[in-house]
Order: structure tokens, then C-alpha cells, then sequence
């Protein structure tokens, strides 16, 4: 009998979820019979490398939190001391280019990085808004929920080979204090092209992905609930092979039988087979082996990886740098989290120029806005939308280069100000697309990647 079973969370018109159908008694409902099973069993078999193209890959590292513009990578010595914060500047391999002593692995790199300092919007100044809008481009509003552009780019280029197009890692962004949509999903374009979502910690000594593993045995507890929910399918099944949904499932349901079985797409995921050496420069954190695991992907055909340093701005230490508990304040931040960020970084852009990827994948690090000016009573930074810096390199981003100005206390833009959807023209451009290509959104209206006013930051390229 065959059977299979995985565990991302994909739930059909009925409230079931993937993981309920798992045997070859199962496979006639999803209208995947045993031909066609055995057909993709084959057709992966033939499948061991992935399609060739000079195509370019991103790797974005987003910051959950919003970094420090001030005591990160603009820094102002200049200011009064209640703005400068605790940290000197120091020189970066790029003369002229300084940014702040707590990121020092950084700073040898400079030549493979620029820096946007003039990042800005004037919309609200909450977590959600920002991850929105520097990972869409747009606002959610009326209604519309616009597309990671990760989403868009699998959308419009496909993936290559069995693996997916689209990768998040290690999980979605999660409570941030807000309850609106994160920006992390495939919006109006549907869930068919929402991301893989990793759903594990790849520093955890025991890591699997959850999607890739098939259960050794089914409790009899499990047993009945799928048999009685096969009967509840089979009574509904004649209206629902008339609905959209049916092809949904039936192609997400096939894609995880395809990384289940397909050599290329499994070996993606095998973090186990990097030398310790690697792992260790990476570093042993969550994101650390996050990064490591987004280089294996691309080099195996992943087309973009999104990696969500955190997932909550609660009960951990982050870039919200408020000062009070559940936050932390500037100096917790540069002991724990600038140096994580610092070695996975620096190691993830050294990796790839090793083995010939830097030039064909992008790295981008982003926050979802900047900190206030002015350090407040409890030690820290608050929300602050006004200005902000964005890391880019890689691909055909030109490195050891300043795009932007902040004002002398870091609070505003002084020149070049860069919306976020300059941003997202930007990240589109790098990836071959047009920025002003239209999708078909909802009531099938065209809605293109960004507004057409909207061009891309050519001094980058």
C-alpha cells in the first residue's frame, strides 16, 4: 500500500489539512491515481539536478524588529551623546564607508555591500505595516493582500527542477502587536504560490523538515480519524471536483509528494551534510544555520529565500529595542543579537563568493523601519518610520557604495529619500523583471509590481 504524509499546515475547503491523506485509498479522492502516481514517481527519479539558468536568486534576511539606523550601519558621532548612542564608528574595507564597532566581521565585506541610508515611510509606525510594505511593496488596504515578492517572482518564473521556487525560514512572522497581514504569503495571486515554509529550527541537533518526512507508522487513533474523514470526502466529493479548490489541492498535494520522493529536493535540506568547520563559521543560532541553509538552496535551484531573523518582537531578545521588558535596550542588543547577525552575515556573503553564487544571487537585510533619534529613559529606541538603512549586494548590485543621506541626527532623510516600494522596484529589477510588469489581481484587474511612477535605484546597478 502506499502512502505518505507531511505536516505544513495546508488545509482544504473543508477544514482538512494535507496531512489526512496519506494511503493509496486516499490517492482516487485527490484525483491522483495510481498511474500518475507511479508516472511522478519516475518523472522525479529523472529529476536529480535542477534546470540551468543564468537566472538571478535572492536571499533576504529580514530583521524582524527594525534595526537602529544609528547604532548600526549610519552612524553619528557628531550628534549629542543622547542621540550618537554608545558605540564609535570604524572603517569598513570601503574608504570613506564607516558604520558602528559592533559589527566588525561586517565591515571586512563593505566592498560586497552598499548601503541605502535614506529608506522612509509616513504611514503608521507599527511592526505589520512596515513587513508589509518593505516586503510587498504596497500597503494592504481595501481589502487586498499583495504578494511577497519571493511569490511573485515563482509566479512569473516558476521553479526549477523539484524544488520549490520559494523557501521561508525558519517560520512566518508571528504576533509583532498588530493583527494585520505580515506580507509574508502570495496575497491575491493565491496559496498555489505561497512559499515552502521550513517550519523547524535548522540549528536544532535533531532538524528535519517537517514536509520531507514521511511517518514510519499511523496510531489506530489517527487511523479512524482519517477513515472517517475519507467518508466525509467521498459523500462531498462530486461538488467539490466541480470547484476551484480541487486543482489547488491537487497541485499542492503533488508538490509534496514530489519533495518527498525527489532526491534534489530532499538533499536541499540536508544541512547534516556541511562540514562542522562551515556550520561553526555560520554560527550555532537559529539564523546562523538559516543562512547556511539558504546558500545550499540556491545553489540547488531554490529561486528565493526569505529568512525571518525573528519571528515575534515578545519574549526574546531583538532589533525592538524599546528599553523595557518583554524588550531589550541598545546595549543587550550589540551583545547578542548584532554579533549573530554579524558572523551569519558576513559568513553567508563570503560562502557565496567562494563558490561563484555572489554574482547571481542578491542578499538583501532589511528592517521593517528605523528607531527613534533620541535613546529614551529606559535605554532604548523606539518606532521610528522616518529613516532607515537597507543592506543590498550581490547579483548585479554593485558593492562599497552609499545611496541616501540621513540628517545630521539620523531622523529624516537629507537626500535621495527611497520608499519602500523603490525598494521592491529595486529587488524586482535585480531579479530580471519588469517592476512595471501587471498581475492579475483581484476581479482580474491589472495591478503591476510597483506603481508605475515607481523606478528602481539605479545607482545600485
Amino acid at each position: 500500500m502506499f502512502r505518505f504524509d507531511a505536516h505544513r499546515s495546508v488545509h482544504f475547503c473543508d477544514g482538512s489539512s494535507r496531512r489526512d491523506f496519506l494511503h493509496a485509498g486516499a490517492l482516487s479522492v485527490l484525483g491522483l491515481t495510481l498511474p500518475k502516481f507511479l508516472t511522478l514517481q519516475a518523472a522525479a527519479r529523472e529529476q536529480d539536478k535542477p534546470a540551468a539558468d543564468n537566472d538571478i536568486n535572492c536571499i533576504l534576511l529580514f530583521l524582524v524588529g527594525g534595526p537602529s539606523q544609528l547604532d548600526t550601519w549610519d552612524p553619528k558621532p557628531d550628534a549629542p551623546a543622547e542621540v550618537r548612542g554608545p558605540f564609535r564608528p570604524i572603517a569598513t574595507k570601503v574608504p570613506g564607508i564607516q558604520i558602528t564597532e559592533i559589527f566588525p566581521k561586517m565591515a571586512a565585506h563593505m566592498d560586497k555591500i552598499s548601503l541605502i541610508r535614506s529608506v522612509y515611510h509616513t504611514a503608521t509606525a507599527v511592526h505589520d505595516t512596515g513587513h508589509q510594505m518593505m516586503q510587498t511593496g504596497r500597503l494592504f488596504q481595501g481589502g487586498i493582500e499583495h504578494p511577497h515578492m519571493g511569490c511573485v517572482l515563482g509566479h512569473l518564473k516558476g521553479q526549477r527542477g523539484e524544488v520549490p521556487a520559494h523557501v521561508l525560514m525558519p517560520r512566518p512572522i508571528g504576533r509583532t502587536g498588530g493583527n494585520l497581514p505580515h506580507g509574508q504569503n502570495a496575497g491575491y495571486l493565491g496559496k498555489s504560490f505561497d512559499p515552502f515554509i521550513l517550519n523547524a529550527d535548522p540549528s536544532d541537533p535533531k532538524f528535519k523538515v517537517p514536509d520531507l518526512l514521511p511517518p514510519d507508522y499511523i496510531s489506530a487513533q489517527r487511523l479512524d480519524r482519517r477513515q472517517k474523514l475519507r467518508e466525509a470526502v467521498d459523500g462531498a466529493m462530486k461538488t467539490f471536483e466541480a470547484s476551484p479548490q480541487a486543482q489547488q489541492m491537487d497541485d499542492n498535494f503533488s508538490l509534496a509528494y514530489r519533495l518527498m520522493t525527489n532526491p534534489q529536493a530532499r538533499s536541499a535540506f540536508q544541512l547534516d551534510a556541511e562540514p562542522n568547520p562551515l556550520r561553526d563559521r555560520y554560527g550555532r543560532t537559529r539564523f546562523g544555520q538559516c543562512c547556511l541553509l539558504a546558500r545550499r538552496l540556491v545553489e540547488r535551484g531554490v529561486r528565493f529565500v526569505t529568512i525571518n531573523m525573528f519571528e515575534t518582537v515578545f519574549d526574546e531578545i531583538t532589533w525592538d529595542i524599546h528599553g523595557s521588558r518583554p524588550f531589550t535596550d541598545i546595549q543587550e542588543m550589540s551583545r547578542l543579537v548584532a554579533p549573530n547577525f554579524d558572523q551569519a552575515y558576513s559568513a553567508l556573503l563570503e560562502d557565496l563568493q567562494v563558490r561563484g553564487l555572489l554574482e547571481k544571487t542578491m542578499v538583501i537585510a532589511m528592517g521593517e523601519f528605523g528607531r527613534t533619534p533620541k535613546i529614551n529613559p529606559a535605554g532604548g529606541r523606539d518606532h521610528h518610520p522616518g529613516v532607515w538603512t537597507v543592506l543590498m549586494g550581490g547579483g548585479p548590485i554593485q558593492g562599497g557604495r552609499v545611496i541616501g543621506e540621513s540628517d545630521e541626527i539620523g531622523a529624516y532623510p537629507k537626500a535621495r529619500p527611497i520608499s519602500p516600494a523603490e525598494v521592491a522596484a529595486t529587488v524586482y529589477h535585480g531579479l530580471g523583471l519588469d517592476p512595471h510588469q501587471e498581475l492579475r489581481g483581484p476581479q482580474n484587474r491589472p495591478i503591476p509590481l510597483v506603481d508605475y511612477s515607481v523606478q528602481p535605484i539605479r545607482d545600485l546597478f
